[in-house]
């Protein structure tokens, strides 16, 4: 009985790691895709007045309005694209980056009205993008090369080097 869950553990534990994160790359760029599409119209989206105030202020006045709003929308509709096909994927990871600045700008730029005392909702909404950015921080790790290796696999190679050494 032991044996056999082990071995459903250890064939869990490589199906994990060979997929785990594409299901991330692939459910993060769901959410991108949602989330960016709902900014092409006006009204619809909860976070859009916060977002298009958000980017007048760091563009200076220069991009405001439905323009605003506009690019916002197509930045991360195009983010969400490159993770759910895997295409321009470095690419995609790099607008994230700026975008992310871009998430967490409102605490520095509205502060109080994001905290009259209790957090407001728009500041709730913003703080689950931290489980965006960390999400997006492994999905980079992996674009560059990184893997996820179960301990069996890793493991291996230190036993046969100990029955080596012992024998």
């Amino acid at each position: 009985m032991t044996g056999t869950i082990e071995n459903m553990i250890v064939k869990l534990t490589g199906w994990l790691s060979r997929h785990s994160i594409d299901v991330l790359r692939v459910s993060l760029g769901l959410v991108f895709v949602a989330f960016g599409t709902l900014k092409y119209f006006p009204g619809v989206s909860p976070a859009e007045a916060l977002s298009v105030a958000t980017l007048e202020k760091l563009s200076l006045g220069m991009v405001s309005g439905y323009a605003a709003q506009f690019v916002i929308a197509s930045m991360e509709v195009f983010i969400g694209l490159t993770l759910v096909t895997g295409k321009l994927l470095k690419t995609g990871l790099v607008v994230m980056t700026g975008a992310m600045a871009g998430f967490f700008a409102p605490y520095a730029l509205f502060f109080t009205d994001l905290f009259p005392g209790a957090p407001t909702l728009e500041a709730q909404y913003i703080f689950k993008d931290i489980v965006l950015a960390a999400a997006a921080m492994v999905i980079g790790a992996r674009a560059l090369g990184a893997r996820l290796i179960p301990a069996y696999e890793r493991l291996a190679p230190v036993h046969e080097i100990r029955e080596r050494v012992a024998a």
